[in-house]
């Protein structure tokens, strides 16, 4: 089966505006519940908070892996909203309904891929789901795309034989870079957001993947994938028209206590503005396969008075070089640069250096609960952008005896993870192509 490619923005816009509607104005906003937050069902109480951050950690280098996906997905659309998400495996849920009546679906928002899927019936050959599986037959809203539509054609799906009629569905793959995949129907059904406001925000005729064969490092616990990525077939591009290209997040830090949410904000919600505001553009790549993330270049990473320039064998062919991504949790660099950036921070510190075996970060040193450790200011330069990082988005405590470097090697790409990103308002503008922070106190947000 062929796999499922993205295409034209243009077209999956004007199929967009043939078949959906907007009931939102103003903007919205949805809650993101953190994988180990208390109000996540993913939450283990058994598990201490070191053992919590080693995972977390573990999932930033396995989540790097999806970031050379084969393809992506599909389609949506809406106006300006908030809505709920939930980290897991190093991404977090977003809680969401499809169909009429509404289904309510706990999915990835990954923003490694595009496409917008649930497992449906029947099942081929499903993953093992908590919840009950999404049945198309029971909503009176959905609908199959045909093979031999030109939408079809679009969005670059395929009849499952040459013999196929004109009402048989429009077939997708897609393959993750980790070896999960999802193979099912392309369809088109009403989508519901749950907004922070306490209403709900309902999209007719958004695209998505009924996917009836799944399988791979998916949880029990979720029922698909939210793709959140700059593909045209991702909610982000399809909602496009509707948010004007504006979304934002603030993610609340890692180590907050209790069941504090962040926020994923849409429209005039996401709008990053006033004082203290700092924007890089988006570089956008020419291989149509990475498409999927936001590339901003990255010039050089300071250490106190110590800035370090940085150099990369893997940059966009449009010339960015770091992926900036919510779903990983730690910042990986690549290993020559890592390198340099290492030393010039344990110079700074000069600490009593220690090695966590359970843990794959390598720097790391010794503190007691009772001593404070001597933390460098850090000031990550994007073009345009010199984005000054406190304490807690450079170190991190992982046992009592430990507090360790936010910051990893990678074997290829270079990643902004969202321990980087925690505490600040951040706004992609996919119209005027830019990123922009602002510090932000996430918990009152």
């Amino acid at each position: 089966m062929a796999a499922l490619a993205t295409t034209a923005f243009a077209l999956i816009l004007l199929y967009v505006s043939a078949f959906s509607s907007v009931s939102a104005k103003g903007g919205f906003s949805i809650d993101l519940i953190h994988r180990d937050s208390p109000r996540s069902p993913f939450y283990n109480p058994l598990e201490t908070q070191s053992q919590r951050l080693r995972n977390a950690f573990r999932r930033s280098f396995e989540h790097s892996n999806r970031f050379n996906p084969k393809v992506s997905s599909t389609v949506p659309q809406t106006d300006e909203a908030e809505a709920t998400i939930i980290n897991n495996r190093g991404e977090y849920l977003m809680e969401l309904s499809i169909g009429t009546p509404p289904v309510p679906i706990k999915a990835i928002a990954d923003t490694g891929s595009d496409l917008i899927w649930t497992q449906c019936k029947p099942c081929v050959d499903c993953y093992t789901q908590t919840d009950p599986l999404f049945d198309p037959s029971k909503s009176s809203t959905y609908k199959t795309i045909p093979c031999t539509s030109n939408q079809c054609s679009a969005l670059k799906g395929n009849c499952l034989s040459k013999g196929s009629g004109s009402g048989s569905p429009c077939q997708y793959e897609v393959n993750y870079g980790d070896r999960s995949h999802t193979i099912g129907d392309l369809a088109v059904d009403t989508l519901t957001l749950a907004s922070t406001t306490g209403r709900n925000v309902s999209f007719p005729k958004t695209i998505i993947g009924c996917g009836h064969d799944n399988a791979g490092t998916f949880d029990k616990k979720g029922s698909g994938i939210v793709g959140l990525g700059g593909g045209d077939e991702s909610l982000i591009s399809q909602l496009s028209t509707s948010i004007d290209g504006k979304f934002s997040y603030c993610l609340v830090p890692f180590t907050s206590e209790g069941d504090l949410t962040s926020k994923l904000n849409f429209g005039d919600n996401a709008l990053v503005s006033g004082s203290g505001v700092l924007s890089t553009p988006i570089i956008e790549d020419e291989d149509p396969t990475k498409k999927t993330f936001f590339f901003l270049t990255l010039e050089a990473i300071s250490v106190g008075k110590t800035k370090i320039p940085f150099t990369s064998s893997s940059s966009a062919s449009g010339g960015g070089s770091t992926i900036i991504d919510s779903g990983t949790t730690l910042t990986l660099l690549e290993q020559s640069f890592y390198s340099e950036l290492e030393e010039a921070v344990d110079q700074a510190v000069g600490g009593e250096r220690v090695s966590d075996p359970q843990s794959p970060i390598p720097l790391c040193y010794k503190v007691s609960l009772s001593e404070d450790l001597k933390v460098p200011n850090i000031t990550v330069h994007f073009s345009g952008a010199d984005v000054k990082l406190d304490a807690k988005n450079t170190f991190i405590r992982v046992s009592d005896e430990a507090v360790c470097f936010s910051f990893a090697p990678s074997e290829s790409l270079s990643i902004y993870g969202n321990l980087a990103q925690a505490g600040f308002l951040v706004g992609y503008d996919l119209k005027e192509k830019t990123v922009s922070f602002k510090p932000t106190d996430c918990t009152k947000v």
